[in-house]
């Protein structure tokens, strides 16, 4: 059926239209073009935008899918249509995907742009046909992705669609020889929204290998190494405990374990990391119970270690805070004595901390839902806590007026704010605390603030600014 062009002539908000046509310069295959009109409504003049597709990416979901193409075209400010270009992926197995990283064919690359510039300017709206705008911007996408293997790829009741994949990512970190170092990681995805790695920890060979031989779906079997955090925003949260520091010293110098709370779940990867390298007793809240058993299976996550419930979190707070039961909470892998500890009146949380995001895509990645602050919810978070304990808030702001109002909202329950930069122009950690914070401790003394110290980059503890 052929195409009517008069059908790109007006941008309408969030429309997703894809076809394929034949490769300029490769006849006998066939290049994939997706347009993806922005949700919101356009200006007078309206810029279109163009983004090739990297080699061997075609079957990824950030670029074969309506929503992964959303999120490229939000984190591109001003765009009110993308086109996507790239090869029409056919043949491609549902259980595996091995992508390489490859240096740009530059000449190759420039001769595609120049032979599909009147396809782009036949998929641009008329007013800028009209206005002779025919200079349309392409945008390149870059990340440190070298090649990954899908483990997994399965259905999760209330997140969807996701998979499990191992990846070799370009590191910062050098040898001795000034080759790169190597680094493995395995990464959690949801189709929904397949540009934001919902978890990722490091993993290492199960047996010793010459590294430069080691490669992401060969033989090598890889394990998880739950004692760091690689996800950018983890780190910054365990250093807002810092602030708490004291408080958690006291505890333990009681002989009590510290007990913490996270609302989100994931991977688990931060639940991990706090019963392994800091002693606390664990609870986590998750939504979906595939996500846990994914979580078991592939990124190390102990349950019968760390409490784990299946619910929606911020019900659980209120759960928590009311002292009561909730029919709709499921616990996973421990006892019923254990169930009424966690949901018992008298239990009191050290550090609860939020990793929620925001399930609607349309609006972009955000994060914590607006659930969250609502009054009665800050109220439930804010009466178990320790007095002297503290709420750690993973943000992902999608304007000032958002961050603004988060801050105004925690104020009418917490005595004091702290925040921390994530430092890659997108995550902010909040830290809200119960009361003035008690005195430290001499750090010879402080054996706690000694471990943070020791799992903890020093620029995240300096970084922390009272708001």
């Amino acid at each position: 059926m052929a195409l009517d062009v008069a059908t790109f002539e007006t941008i309408i908000p969030s429309r997703f239209l894809s076809f394929t046509i034949p490769h300029p310069a490769l006849h006998t295959q066939l290049l994939r073009v997706a347009v993806l009109d922005s949700p919101v409504q356009p200006s007078d003049s309206p810029v279109v935008a163009a983004l090739f597709v990297p080699e061997n990416r075609e079957s990824d979901w950030i670029f074969f899918t309506e929503s992964g193409h959303l999120q490229l075209l939000l984190s591109s400010p001003g765009i009110s249509r993308l086109i996507l270009v790239g090869k029409n992926p056919t043949n491609v197995p549902d259980s595996i995907m091995i992508s390489h990283k490859r240096e740009k064919d530059t000449q190759f690359v420039k001769n595609l742009e120049n032979s599909l510039k009147p396809l782009f300017i036949a998929l641009s709206p008329r007013i800028s046909v009209k206005n002779r705008i025919f200079d349309i911007p392409i945008l390149h996408y870059e990340d440190n992705l070298i090649c990954s293997v899908v483990l997994e790829r399965s259905v999760g009741v209330l997140v969807g669609e996701m998979l499990v994949e191992d990846v070799e990512i370009e590191s910062d970190n050098e040898l001795d020889d000034n080759r790169r170092k190597r680094e493995f990681r395995r990464r959690m995805r949801f189709k929904r929204m397949p540009n934001l790695i919902q978890t990722e920890i490091r993993i290492v060979p199960e047996a010793e290998f010459v590294l430069d031989r080691v490669r992401i779906g060969g033989e090598v079997e890889f394990r998880p190494d739950t004692g760091v955090l690689v996800h950018p925003y983890l780190i910054p949260m365990v250093a807002g405990m810092s602030i708490v520091g004291p408080h958690i010293e006291d505890r333990i110098q009681n002989g009590l374990k510290p007990k913490a709370l996270c609302l989100g779940v994931g991977g688990g990867a931060l639940l991990s990391f706090l019963r392994i390298q800091l002693g606390f007793e664990v609870f986590g809240v998750e939504m979906d119970e595939e996500v846990l058993r994914v979580a078991k299976q592939y990124f190390g996550l102990q349950d019968s270690e760390i409490q784990v419930f299946v619910g929606d979190a911020i019900e659980y707070l209120e759960t928590l805070a009311s002292g009561g039961r909730s029919s709709n909470l499921v616990h996973s892998g421990v006892g019923e004595d254990q169930l009424n500890l966690a949901t018992g009146f008298a239990t009191k949380f050290d550090v609860i901390m939020v990793d929620l995001d925001s399930c609607d895509a349309r609006s972009g990645i955000s994060a914590p839902p607006l659930e969250l602050i609502q009054r009665h919810i800050l109220l439930a978070a804010s009466s178990i806590i320790c007095e002297f304990g503290a709420l750690i808030v993973n943000v992902i702001p999608p304007s000032r007026s958002f961050y603004d109002t988060l801050i105004h909202k925690f104020r009418e329950f917490f005595h004091k704010l702290y925040e921390i930069d994530v430092g890659n122009g997108e995550n902010f950690v909040l830290v809200a605390t119960m009361q003035p914070v008690l005195l430290p401790a001499s750090e010879s003394q402080n054996t706690f603030l000694k471990e943070l110290k020791g799992v903890v980059l020093e620029k995240y503890l300096d970084s922390i600014r009272k708001i």
